[in-house]
């Protein structure tokens, strides 16, 4: 099965070859149904309870996992708790050790070439 890449925003646009979702129930879907590459992460999205951090610890919960991570939130607080979050689940090994995380927020209109190249 091919692997998608998914890009979990309500404000900002996906870049080239990712799947675009906006509530974390699109992306729990797609998570638990393909093989996920890349998976970026915004910490706030429109409803405020079913949030980035929200989707971590159910992702956390269900070992539901990428081969790549990226919390791109520019919420600083929110953004390092998710990233946090995900890497104590991996120093506990409650989560996956082949899963690399990143977190590197990205600014909400527009995006400089150089900050796409982490998405290639």
């Amino acid at each position: 099965m091919k692997k998608i890449n998914v890009f979990l925003d309500d404000y900002r646009k996906p870049p080239d070859g990712f799947v675009y979702v906006n509530t974390i129930v699109e992306c729990l879907e797609l998570l638990r149904t393909y093989e996920i590459g890349h998976l970026s992460l915004d910490h706030d999205l429109e409803s405020k309870r079913e949030n980035g951090m929200l989707l971590v610890k159910i992702m956390v919960r269900e070992k539901l996992s990428a081969d790549q991570i990226t919390v791109h939130s520019a919420n600083a607080v929110g953004g390092k708790a998710m990233y946090k979050c995900l890497k104590l689940a991996q120093s506990s090994h409650i989560y996956s050790y082949d899963t690399t995380l990143s977190l590197r927020p990205l600014p909400l209109d527009s995006y400089t070439p150089m900050m796409l190249k982490h998405y290639q």
